[in-house]
C-alpha cells in the first residue's frame, strides 16, 4: 500500500470466547460490545472507514446494523492462538483488493467498552506530531508494583522498598496500557507486523483500566455503566423500527413510592413531562401501553388520562404481553420496553430495545440494559419518547421514483 492521508478503524471481533461465550454480542449499557465500539469509531472525527473483521456471521450482522463494513475473518486466524495483528494484516489486504488504501490504521478492542469518539480522535491526532509511527491509549496509574526476586522475595519495581514510602504525588508519572485502542502507520505496521513501532505516542485518557475477559469483568463494567448512566443511544435505524412502547407503571411512571391515607387509600405521583412525551410519540405514529402487576385502579386511571392501552394485575408479563402483541400483528422485535424491577426482566430481555430508569433495582441495573439518565416518575418515559420521536424526525428522505 502506498502512503495516503486516510485512516481506517479496524475492530477484530472473533466469535469464539472461552471465558464468555458470545462475548462480543453481550450488552453493556443496553448496547452490544461490538455496537459500542463501532459507534465510537463511526462518530470519531478523523476516521474515514470503520471495518469489523470476524468469523461470526452474527457479529458481522450486528456490526453492519451499526454502520460498519465487515470482512470475513478466515478460520485459520480466528482461534484462541491467533493474534490481533494477523487479523489486521488480513483485513488490510482485503481492503487493498477492494481498492481502499490507508495511511494509518486504528485498532480498537471490544473488550474495552467505555471508548468514546474523543478517545479515537485523540489517537489519530497523535500523528500530527512529526515522526510519530504508532500510538496507544493509556490511563494514569499510581500503583506501587512489586516482583519476586530469584530468591522468591518481594522487590519494588517502580519504587524503592528499602526507603520510606513515597507519596503518590511525588512519584514520576506513569501510565498503564488500558487496551482500548492503538494506532500505527500502515507502512510501518506491514513492515514490522506488530502494533508498536517507535517512536510511540502515549495518549492519556480517563478510561477505567478494565478489560472484559471473564464473567466477573462483565459484571464489573455493567456496574460501572449503570453508575455512570453510560448508555449509548441506539442507532436511529433501530429506533425507527419500534412500533410500540411498552412500560411498567410503578417505578417507571412513578417514583415507586405510594401515599397511603388513614383509610388505606393509595395515591401516586406521576410526571407531566412523561404525559407530554407519550402524546408527542403518539403523534409521531408510535403508541404506548402500560403493563403492570399493580391492581390499584390508579393505573387504569392514568392510562385513561394518557389515552393509551393498559393491562394490569399481571403476574406473567412475558406471556400476557406476547399474546397481546399477536392479536395486533406485532412481535417483541417491534417494541421498546421500559421496566425497573425483577418481574420486568423477561420482557426487557425479549424486547428489541430495553431501557431502565436510573433508580431501577440493582439486580436490573446490573443486566446490561440501557440505563436512562432520569429516574422513575421523573422523566424516564419522556426520555425514551424523545429518542423515538427524534429518530422519526431525522428519517432519511424517500428516494425519488420515476
Amino acid at each position: 500500500m502506498r502512503e495516503t492521508a486516510r485512516t481506517v478503524a479496524i475492530i477484530p471481533a472473533r466469535g469464539g470466547s472461552r471465558g464468555i461465550p458470545g462475548k462480543n454480542l453481550r450488552t453493556v449499557g443496553g448496547t452490544s460490545l461490538i455496537g459500542r465500539t463501532v459507534e465510537a469509531a463511526r462518530r470519531a472525527p478523523g476516521i474515514d472507514l470503520v471495518v469489523v473483521t470476524s468469523d461470526d456471521p452474527a457479529i458481522r450482522a450486528e456490526a453492519e446494523a451499526f454502520g460498519a463494513q465487515t470482512i470475513h475473518r478466515p478460520a485459520d486466524i480466528s482461534g484462541d492462538r491467533a493474534s490481533s495483528e494477523e487479523a489486521l494484516v488480513h483485513a488490510l489486504s482485503v481492503l487493498q483488493e477492494r481498492g481502499e488504501e490507508f495511511g494509518i490504521v486504528v485498532f480498537l478492542q471490544c473488550t474495552s467498552p467505555f471508548t468514546r469518539p474523543g478517545h479515537v480522535s485523540a489517537l489519530v491526532r497523535a500523528f500530527d506530531v512529526p515522526g510519530t509511527e504508532s500510538a496507544l491509549l493509556v490511563s494514569a496509574d499510581h500503583g506501587f508494583l512489586w516482583r519476586r526476586t530469584a530468591a522468591g522475595q518481594g522487590e519494588g519495581v517502580n519504587h524503592d522498598e528499602t526507603a520510606p514510602r513515597q507519596r503518590r504525588q511525588d512519584m514520576a508519572p506513569q501510565f498503564r496500557e488500558n487496551g482500548a485502542g492503538y494506532a500505527v502507520r500502515v507502512a510501518a505496521f506491514l513492515r514490522e507486523r506488530h502494533r508498536f513501532v517507535a517512536p510511540v505516542a502515549l495518549v492519556e485518557t480517563d478510561l477505567p483500566i478494565v478489560e472484559i475477559d471473564t464473567p466477573g469483568d462483565l459484571d464489573l463494567v455493567r456496574a460501572i455503566a449503570g453508575s455512570r448512566h453510560d448508555a449509548l443511544p441506539a442507532p436511529a435505524d433501530t429506533l425507527r423500527t419500534i412500533r410500540l412502547l411498552v412500560t411498567d407503571f410503578d417505578g417507571v411512571h412513578t417514583d415507586d413510592c405510594v401515599y397511603v391515607d388513614e383509610t388505606g387509600g393509595e395515591a401516586v405521583r406521576c410526571s407531566r413531562r412523561d404525559g407530554m412525551g407519550v402524546s408527542l410519540l403518539a403523534k409521531a405514529g408510535v403508541p404506548t401501553m402500560i403493563l403492570s402487576k399493580e391492581v390499584n385502579p390508579v393505573v387504569a386511571g392514568r392510562a385513561r388520562k394518557l389515552r393509551i392501552d393498559v393491562i394490569q394485575g399481571v403476574d406473567d408479563k412475558l406471556a400476557i404481553l406476547g399474546e397481546w402483541l399477536k392479536t395486533r400483528g406485532l412481535s417483541f422485535g417491534d417494541i421498546a420496553f421500559v421496566g425497573n424491577d425483577v418481574n420486568d426482566l423477561e420482557c426487557l430481555r425479549a424486547a428489541r430495545l430495553a431501557f431502565v430508569p436510573r433508580d431501577a433495582h440493582p439486580s436490573v441495573l446490573s443486566q446490561g440494559f440501557s440505563v436512562l439518565s432520569r429516574g422513575g416518575g421523573s422523566g424516564a418515559v419522556r426520555e425514551v419518547c424523545d429518542m423515538l420521536v427524534r429518530a422519526r424526525q431525522d428519517r432519511p428522505p424517500a428516494p425519488d421514483r420515476d
